[in-house]
C-alpha cells in the first residue's frame, strides 16, 4: 500500500490553501468536526480496506494497492 498525493501540482496548492484556510479541515465538507481533519475519517477507513483504491473525498490523496 502507497499513499501519495494527486500528480496535478495546482490542484494540490488549491486544497492545502483551503486546508490553511480552514484549519486543516477538508476544504471539501461544511461540517468542521473532528471526523472533517485531513486525513479525514472517511479516507482513514478506506485506507484500511485492504480492497480500497482510489482518492480520498477531496481528492488530494491517493492510495494505491
Amino acid at each position: 500500500m502507497k499513499i501519495i498525493f494527486n500528480p496535478d501540482e495546482k490542484y494540490v496548492e488549491m486544497i492545502r490553501d483551503g486546508l490553511k484556510k480552514k484549519d486543516g479541515h477538508c476544504p471539501c465538507r461544511r461540517e468542521m468536526t473532528e471526523d472533517t481533519v485531513c486525513m479525514c475519517r472517511e479516507f482513514r477507513e478506506q485506507i484500511a480496506d485492504p480492497d480500497f483504491e482510489g482518492f480520498c473525498h477531496c481528492r488530494l490523496y491517493y492510495k494505491e494497492k
